[in-house]
């Protein structure tokens, strides 16, 4: 589209092209983050509230909120089919048009709670199988230069679908008795779901902002990778189920990269992102605070604006240390929540300070994750799995986010009603635990090829809080390529080189040891 117009990013060329890519792909991420958006204000709008939640049960809430997760979770672990026998591309298009039968399914309820849940239930099976596809295919297509950036706007996405749902639900409270306001404010993410070959080289080159010189050295380079890894794909195939679970597949660490790849991805939601973001409105109204509907909207703006500081995090520091930092950074503004909120939560009159503090602390929190877990979650589920394995593993891995999705959903209604605010606390115990996970299982995968992430894992001598010092055969550094060796080399011989230079240096380092 963009022909040869392109960007220097780290001193490589990227074509405009690739971020145009990454923003059509993406849209996925707004149809989930609109979803979450609007269901925290539509579910307190009295026309609502009459038709679907009348006997105020605890229990339908949670199942009306948190089945689209369920869908999503089901959608999630289809989507490792549809990707490998549909290809990226329609497989995100099936995922649209099952979204908008759910919305249709939604939009055309009536009394019956149970309609209206079903089609939550479907059109989460659609973004269950967008949130697959969509990060799997853009960390495939994009420059390792922007790979992080890339994968990050599908997060951004979704900041900007909550704050739209947030600013729909603002501006309809008003008419909070009439049937057709949640009806619009349902169907309007049905609107924005817009369905997203020409030859290896052309892409590329395109990709690269070299359509018209397709034998330039980055193009080169990038089709020299992408032969070993089809050549290594048509001789390993592809993994079945058991295979991810397996202490015996052809592919290094892969139980080990599978649970990692799950953990990370339930943990993320139990940061507590969506106790906020599907429940903030109902929160907020029973703390003293005179507009919940105006609270969340400064949450969704906040969520917005600081996801564009992760464009910058995520390739300037790393995957490690912001997952490490934000997930304490988080539980630190949660207990706060959590206190101050406990404390004054019997309360009939609070001073406006108290509030202030809640919404302050719900901001840093907000502000944190935003920047950290949200995106690099994705960009590390794009990131860690080998071919072999991915389209499986990466199902896995967003089926494990759903699931977490669907147990706050669920639970946070009980909660509320039992341990209240106190809940912050489990939170928080949860970002803490999530610390550790990245600390002592993730390894660095930043400026890496996905090629080069694979042969870092299948490394003996390499531990996870030293892997960003680790360089791949056929480079200086990370960023720096030795041309001429690494032209020389395919993959399976950068894997064999890789483990030789690590047994001689385990070797050097047993001799020091007798010497000594």
């Amino acid at each position: 589209m963009f022909g040869d117009l392109s960007i220097k990013v780290k001193g490589a060329d990227c074509g405009v092209d690739a971020i145009f890519l990454a923003i059509i792909t993406s849209i996925g991420g707004f149809l989930f983050g609109y979803d979450i958006g609007q269901i925290s204000g539509t579910i307190v709008f009295d026309d609502f509230v009459h038709r679907f939640l009348t006997n105020g049960s605890p229990t339908i809430k949670s199942l009306l909120v948190s089945f689209f997760s369920i869908g999503c979770l089901f959608g999630a672990l289809a989507g490792a089919y549809t990707s490998d026998w549909l290809g990226r591309r329609k497989s995100i298009a099936l995922g649209v048009f099952i979204f908008i039968l759910g919305d249709a399914m939604q939009v055309t309820a009536t009394r019956s709670w149970i309609h209206l849940t079903m089609g939550r239930f479907v059109a989460g099976l659609g973004i269950g199988n967008l949130s697959v596809g969509v990060p799997m295919f853009q960390s495939e297509c994009a420059p390792r230069e922007i790979r992080g950036a890339v994968v990050a706007s599908y997060q951004l996405l979704i900041t900007i679908g909550i704050l739209f749902g947030n600013v729909v639900c603002y501006f309809m409270r008003r008419h909070q008795e009439d049937s057709e306001t949640w009806r619009l404010v349902i169907g309007i993410g049905a609107l924005y779901s817009i369905p997203l070959g020409e030859k290896a080289r052309q892409s590329l080159s395109r990709l690269r902002g070299k359509s018209k010189d397709p034998s330039n050295v980055l193009v080169e380079n990038d089709m020299h990778e992408m032969r070993e890894v089809l050549a290594l794909e048509r001789q390993t195939g592809n993994a079945s189920w058991i295979e991810c679970f397996s202490l015996k597949s052809r592919v290094p660490k892969t139980r080990y990269r599978t649970f990692l790849g799950m953990g990370l991805h339930f943990l993320q939601q139990w940061t507590g992102i969506n106790y906020f973001f599907y429940y903030g409105t109902t929160i907020f109204s029973t703390a003293h605070i005179k507009d919940p509907f105006l609270v969340q909207l400064i949450l969704g703006a906040v969520n917005v604006a600081t996801t564009f500081l992760a464009v910058y995090l995520v390739d300037k520091f790393g995957r490690r240390w912001p997952l490490i930092l934000g997930a304490i950074w988080q539980a630190v503004w949660l207990m706060i929540f959590a206190s101050i909120s406990t404390a004054t939560n019997h309360l009939s009159t609070v001073s406006s300070t108290y509030g202030v503090v809640m919404v302050l602390s719900s901001c840093m929190f907000i502000a944190s994750f935003a920047a950290t877990w949200g995106p690099i979650a994705w960009v590390v589920m794009g990131e860690t799995f080998a071919l072999r394995t991915r389209a499986k593993q990466a199902s896995l891995a967003t089926a494990a986010n759903w699931l977490g999705n669907f147990l706050i959903g669920f639970l946070t209604p009980h909660a509320d009603r039992g341990l209240s605010y106190a809940f912050g606390y489990i939170l928080a115990s949860a970002n803490l635990a999530a610390a550790a996970v990245v600390w002592m299982y993730l390894y660095e995968s930043s400026l890496l090829s996905l090629e080069s992430v694979d042969i870092m894992y299948s490394m003996h001598d390499i531990v996870p809080w030293e892997s960003a010092r680790w360089v791949p055969p056929g480079y200086v550094t990370r960023r720096v390529r030795d041309e001429q060796r690494f032209r020389r080399l395919s993959i399976q011989e950068m894997v064999e080189m890789a483990n030789k230079d690590a047994s001689v240096k385990s070797d050097e380092n047993v001799g020091q040891s007798s010497q000594v």
